[in-house]
């Protein structure tokens, strides 16, 4: 499971609920990140990826 930073919770390394691969307009073109929820607190959680 992906893993990111909950906001609300100020937690690091929390892991995603139902994460979903999603493309946005960034710097250079396209960039890749993940969407979810967090587990914990139910809040939207975001990360993004590295270029591959």
């Amino acid at each position: 499971m992906p893993t990111a930073y909950c906001v609300k919770c100020r937690k690091k390394g929390v892991e995603m609920k139902d994460p979903k691969e999603v493309s946005f307009k960034g710097r250079g073109g396209k960039r890749r990140a993940l969407k979810g929820t967090c587990p914990i607190c139910g809040t939207g959680m975001f990360r993004i990826l590295g270029k591959a």
